[in-house]
């Protein structure tokens, strides 16, 4: 199996914090890249930034989906992933997604430790449109400054402690969500510490994938999912023209 996870934030070291811990999470046969976006920013926390990174996102797809067997949306927001899931043939999958959906069968009821306050908006209306905000028991976030967005865990892992157990305590929370690609890898070195189960983005959408390529489900030719039509367009790049103008099997 060929796994694909694309970084829509600009920081390779929040990419080699994704590759760490996809390749820990993945079967020993499956094969991992992760690449990083071109250009955006370095990391998402609003709903403009995660329409740059959607974008971003959908030109790597373009150029690098043809070699692999599921692609990994790895940034929490999943930003993009509906879009891209029409345009290519193999499953796309996303951390909130995947995350919301292993967190589902471990407890009824979640909560999500974010880095930062402004990011909490844009995480609950992701998990609204996954149809589960119900089941949201709290979102517990870091409130001080980043001092570099790859050293978020070797900074602020007390902290991130503390709001674990205070989404527990508190909030009645019976999984706790680890939410983000800079917090990839954090729940397995808190685990123990924690009476909950945790659940970490990056891991739940290698494995998610590993089982949708298993299941070879089929690629949608109807519904809503479909591909988007072919019409003139201008200003893309090679990859993404090519990919819009791709032949398909007829319905």
């Amino acid at each position: 199996m060929r796994i694909l996870l694309i970084n829509p934030n600009t920081s390779q070291s929040v990419s080699d914090l994704i590759g760490s811990e996809a390749r820990r999470a993945a079967s020993a046969s499956t094969q991992i890249e992760v690449v990083t976006a071109p250009f955006g920013v370095a990391y998402i926390e609003t709903r403009f930034e995660a329409l740059i990174g959607a974008y971003a996102g959908a030109t790597l797809a373009a150029e690098h989906e043809a070699r692999h067997d599921a692609l990994v949306i790895a940034a929490f927001g999943d930003p993009g992933l509906a879009g891209i899931r029409e345009a290519v043939d193999i499953p796309v999958l996303g951390l909130t997604e995947s995350a919301l959906m292993s967190a589902c069968m471990l407890g009824s009821r979640f909560s999500i430790i974010a880095i930062s306050r402004r990011i909490t908006a844009w995480y609950r209306e992701t998990v609204q449109a996954n149809g589960l905000v119900d089941r949201l028991a709290s979102i517990r976030c870091l409130n001080q400054p980043l001092r570099d967005i790859g050293a978020v865990q070797e900074d602020h892992e007390s902290r991130l402690r503390e709001l674990c157990l205070q989404a527990v305590e508190q909030d009645g929370a019976d999984v706790l969500i680890i939410a983000g690609a800079p917090l990839a890898g954090l729940a397995r070195s808190i685990r123990a510490d924690i009476p909950v189960p945790l659940v970490d983005g990056v891991s739940s959408a290698v494995r998610h994938a590993e089982t949708l390529i298993a299941l070879a489900p089929g690629r949608a030719r109807g519904g809503s999912y479909a591909p988007p039509p072919r019409k003139p367009n201008q200003g893309l790049s090679a990859p993404m023209q090519a990919l819009l103008a791709r032949e398909r099997p007829p319905v």
